[in-house]
């Protein structure tokens, strides 16, 4: 498989108000840059640029193929840093016990490449996913939410017997379908309530090893939902990596 490279993933600007003109010329300044040197170590999208990486996720065929096959929509292809993120932190809970959970599943392409990744469909535990789908959304501002998002979401992981799709309002859904223990766990909400009232209710539900990614923890537009998560996990003896993805990583003690 041709190694994909900078100039073959979307530039997409998330989250940020750029102006077209504004973009193209980022795009062709960076590109000129990272042609002077490497362009197979280098990476522009999901509003980072780096460069004299290795980058081994573009590397790694069949988690390419799987985000290929999953990835329809620009924003979706530009996360593909914060993606491997997510499938090697589900391959890596596997062995422990508990199921896994997603808060704000949106319309399923996180969780669809974290199956395909694992090989959720014979991992022996249950995925849970949890959405209000219906706007107003938890995720205010987040397209895929609609009055058909849940079934097509339920219709996505239709040859996964063990993935449960739930629609309601977050915390408070989890009163009768939280699995009683977590071995991963996927916070993707834009709400101080909804993300902070998950980890009140779940957190204490994961072994030592489990591991917590928070999406949106290094966005620059959500710092106050990163200073809540951080109160949080320093009330219990953690602190939360910031990944260059923007996403926040917690391994349970």
């Amino acid at each position: 498989m041709t190694e994909k490279t900078f100039d073959s993933i979307p530039w997409v600007f998330l989250g940020i108000n750029v102006p077209p003109h504004m973009a193209e010329e980022f795009q062709k300044k960076a590109m000129d840059f990272i042609a002077s040197f490497n362009p197979a170590h280098a990476i522009c999208a999901d509003n980072l640029f780096t460069c004299g990486k290795t980058l081994g996720f573009l590397k790694n065929d069949r988690f390419r193929e799987i985000v290929d096959r999953n990835a329809v929509e620009e924003n979706e292809q530009t996360m593909i840093w914060r993606t491997f993120v997510l499938c090697w932190a589900a391959k890596t809970s596997l062995g422990l016990a508990g199921d896994f959970v997603e808060i704000g599943c949106n319309k399923g392409y996180f969780a669809r490449c974290i199956a395909e990744f694992t090989d959720f469909a014979n991992a022996g535990k249950e995925f849970y996913l949890y959405d209000v789908f219906d706007p107003p959304s938890q995720a205010e501002g987040t397209p895929g939410h609609g009055p058909d998002s849940f079934e097509v979401v339920k219709d996505r992981f239709a040859d996964h017997p063990n993935v449960t799709v739930t629609k309601g309002v977050i915390p408070d859904v989890f009163e009768d379908t939280a699995p009683e223990e977590i071995a991963f766990m996927h916070i993707n909400v834009n709400s101080i309530a909804a993300g902070i009232g998950a980890l009140e209710r779940l957190f204490d539900r994961m072994p030592p090893g489990g591991i917590v990614i928070l999406n949106d923890y290094g966005h620059g537009a959500l710092a106050i939902q990163k200073e809540v998560e951080d109160a949080f996990m320093a009330m219990r003896g953690h602190a939360i990596l910031e990944l260059p993805t923007g996403q926040g990583l917690v391994i349970k003690r």
